[in-house]
């Protein structure tokens, strides 16, 4: 839930929902994301690759 709750407060920079999920269990959990996709890296998330 409290990852869904988190999604709302996500500036609207990528359109994918999935995506968008991702990055806010990223958030929650202080955990980095595997990706090459550059819209993430918009987010204030830790990507690797």
């Amino acid at each position: 839930m409290v990852h869904a709750l988190q999604v709302t407060n996500l500036p609207d920079l990528h359109r994918d929902p999935f995506d968008r999920i991702i990055i806010a269990e990223s958030q929650v959990e202080k955990m980095p994301i595997v990706t090459v996709d550059s819209q993430i890296t918009q987010y204030p998330v830790d990507v690797i690759w």
